[in-house]
């Protein structure tokens, strides 16, 4: 089966496709307090408002599985002065995959391993060249370039330096991105949408002071890039693809787009008495009448279209729709009554990672750490992370937005069971970073976590709490029955002790750890735990009795590690708080007790190991989701006030942009998971969780914050 008739058959089995039919519109109860919140107002004061050129404030829109990201124009006109986020087309069908006349497959990059005294193979070798094949392929494309062609009165062309009186701003409530500047004292006006469900992008444009040949637009189409971090597109390799005209008349163009053994089809109205020209193999140019006013719709999809697209006016009337309806309904936090000097900037990074994980998290697939913004890692997802992108749905009241791609894990099924197979073990072993058809990438670090693998458990148990539905357990039991198994053929039994021991080899979610000798992680421990006791509770519901393998194995699990008194990375390696080097990276030690709320944990140790964390950890070393990781658990220890700390500390890290993205270091300048993370938490600190103290936002400190909650939902 090739990869488009994957897709295919992805989206035709999950829950639903429309985004826009998605969100919840049952009434949930009100958490936190009883007062209604004002919603237009809480979410318009955050809307972005940018005024010069800022490489770091693209804006996107988006519809959870098609995105464009624009400059100050409302387009992608300047990409040059966008190097930090650059300026991308993307959606969650739109692959390439370069030839592979060598044939390389998994297999060339496989190293055996010691498994207590059993050779497992792991495709460790990432920098071979079929290592580095198959992590570059396939890889996610930027689908076009669509911009100005701006000219000055002396019809040279303008640069972004040429702009003034910019002002743009992203109606959030509306899902418009309205952006005016002046080119020579000129005015020029742009309405830029995302239709909600279907991947297309409406324009209007209007400069009625200036010259229609100096504003006219230019669609332009790169070959894939084998990029790891950055634009997707490669500008320079013009003879290895082809843009060939299918239809063309007065009011519009279908064009077929082929890349290699990959295509697609990109179809185009716009205004009567546009021009068209191509330019070159891979550029079209689109002249406007001398009116002052210009439209023109650009749709994109796998396959061919037809070229019945919807007027930019019935564009805008769905967006509106859309949007007033995704802010009306979920979850919502006001804090606007707080005296926290914090609470604005805290409350404007809530809005906008709604805002930006709805448009880039909420698809058929998991997303890429960068979303649909540009590429990271190739343009492959990490599993590991889907948790952070996408669970705060179920908490923010938006639980058909991870339940759009769950449907996923089943479709890798097959794959994942062949995985473990291979490994010589039972049930279903899931990839780290993957992509849409579930092939594992070659890499020294992600082949060996594991801590991806209770995940389906955890979202399943998300569905099923919220909806209390046999149904669900029929939908997941399979996908819960077959992760469990394979969590418990992983653990050995060591003789000595009776105990089951995680690894090696093993990497942990703290990265540091070497393969070969990493055993019993603190928090892998735990989670570990948490998954085959939910999934025992999964049989218990169906009327099955619990399974005696995942029973003995769950019961005889090592216990955490601790020395000295504090939880440790791992009982291969004590060293947390005596080497310095042990204190960089995640400190995913403190999930145990936050992550998931594990029986295993003696709170007055884990309380000591959070103090610790917060004194002595190499904060510039962590990653964006790390704070709301801390958070957590300082919330269900009882300390709200080192729960805001974590959330908001000063790191460069834990920086949000204008654009409300998480910046992380150059090269990687948004990191999805950190909003998603930040949204997670902050739920559970205003709704609380299970054992949390019955008093309204239970994770917030009581001096300070005034937080007004509406259709927040419980952690475990």
């Amino acid at each position: 089966m090739n990869r488009r008739h994957f897709l295919h058959r992805l989206s035709e089995a999950a829950t639903a496709t429309a985004f826009n039919r998605l969100l919840p519109t049952s009434v949930a109860p009100l958490s936190g307090t009883d007062q209604a919140i004002d919603r237009q107002a809480l979410v318009m004061r955050h809307a972005p408002i940018i005024r010069r050129v800022d490489p770091f404030a693209a804006l996107s829109l988006g519809n959870g599985g098609f995105a464009f990201t624009a400059d100050v124009t409302g387009l992608q006109t300047f990409p040059d002065a966008y190097q930090e986020i650059p300026l991308a087309t993307q959606a969650e069908w739109g692959w390439h995959t370069f030839p592979n006349p060598a044939n390389y497959q998994l297999g060339d990059t496989l190293t055996l391993y010691d498994a207590h005294g059993r050779p497992v193979s792991y495709a460790d070798q990432q920098t071979s060249p079929a290592g580095q094949w198959l992590r570059q392929n396939p890889h996610r494309l930027s689908l076009a370039r669509i911009g100005f062609d701006l000219r000055r009165s002396n019809g040279t062309p303008a640069t972004a330096a040429d702009l003034h009186d910019i002002e743009q701003r992203l109606d959030l409530w509306t899902g418009t991105l309205v952006s005016r500047f002046r080119l020579e004292d000129q005015l020029v006006q742009v309405w830029t949408w995302v239709h909600p469900e279907q991947d297309l992008i409406a324009i209007r444009v209007e400069a009625p002071g200036l010259n229609a040949t100096h504003r006219a637009l230019r669609i332009s189409f790169p070959y894939g890039a084998p990029v790891h971090t950055g634009d997707p597109g490669d500008w320079t390799s013009p003879d290895q693809h082809r843009t060939n005209f299918i239809t063309r008349d007065a009011t519009g163009m279908t064009l077929q787009r082929t890349l290699d053994a990959d295509s697609y089809s990109v179809c185009a109205r716009w205004s009567e008495g546009t021009t068209i020209e191509q330019e070159a193999d891979h550029h079209v140019r689109l002249s406007p009448p001398d009116a002052n006013h210009f439209e023109v719709v650009i749709s994109f999809a796998p396959d061919r279209q037809e070229s019945n697209l919807p007027p930019v006016e019935t564009v805008r009337t769905d967006c509106a729709a859309h949007w007033s309806h995704f802010w009306n309904t979920g979850g919502a936090i006001d804090l606007s009554e707080s005296t926290d000097v914090r609470a604005a900037e805290l409350e404007r990074r809530i809005v906008l990672s709604q805002y930006l994980t709805a448009i880039q998290c909420a698809g058929t697939m998991p997303p890429q750490e960068t979303g649909l913004t540009f590429n990271s890692w190739h343009g492959k997802f990490h599993l590991e992370m889907h948790w952070w992108h996408a669970v705060h749905f179920a908490l923010w009241d938006r639980l058909p937005l991870l339940e759009r791609s769950l449907p996923w894990y089943r479709a890798i099924l097959p794959a994942a069971r062949d995985k473990a197979r291979r490994q010589g073990y039972e049930g279903a072993r899931w990839p780290k970073m993957v992509g849409p058809d579930g092939r594992k990438s070659p890499s020294t670090i992600g082949v060996f976590l594991i801590w991806q693998q209770p995940h389906p458990i955890y979202y399943a148990e998300l569905v099923y709490r919220a909806k209390q539905e046999r149904a669900v357990l029929e939908t997941y039991r399979e996908v819960v029955f077959e992760t469990a198994a394979f969590m418990a053929s992983y653990p050995v039994q060591d003789p000595a002790t009776g105990h089951y021991v995680l690894g090696p080899p093993l990497i942990p979610a703290q990265e540091l750890h070497p393969a070969r000798t990493t055993f019993n992680p603190t928090f892998e421990l735990a989670y570990w735990a948490f998954g085959l006791e939910t999934a025992q509770r999964w049989r218990e519901r169906l009327g099955l009795a619990r399974e005696p393998v995942w029973e003995r194995v769950l019961r005889n699990l090592a216990p955490l590690p601790i020395r000295d008194g504090l939880y440790v990375n791992a009982e291969s390696d004590p060293n947390t708080f005596t080497d310095p080097a042990m204190r960089h990276d995640h400190p995913t030690l403190l999930g145990a007790y936050g992550f998931v709320p594990s029986k295993r944990v003696d709170p007055e140790v884990m309380r000591r190991t959070l103090f610790r964390v917060l004194e002595d950890w190499e904060w510039e070393t962590t990653w964006g989701w790390d704070y709301p990781l801390t958070a957590i658990t300082a919330a269900r220890l009882g300390e709200p006030e080192r729960a805001v700390d974590a959330l908001l500390m000063d790191t460069p890290k834990n920086r949000y942009l204008p654009n409300g993205h998480n910046y992380q270091r150059p090269g990687l300048t948004i990191y999805l998971p950190g909003n998603g993370g930040l949204l997670s938490v902050v739920a559970m600190m205003a709704a609380g969780w299970e054992g949390a103290p019955a008093t309204p936002a239970p994770g917030f400190p009581d001096s300070g914050w005034t937080v007004h909650a509406e259709r927040l939902r419980p952690l475990f």
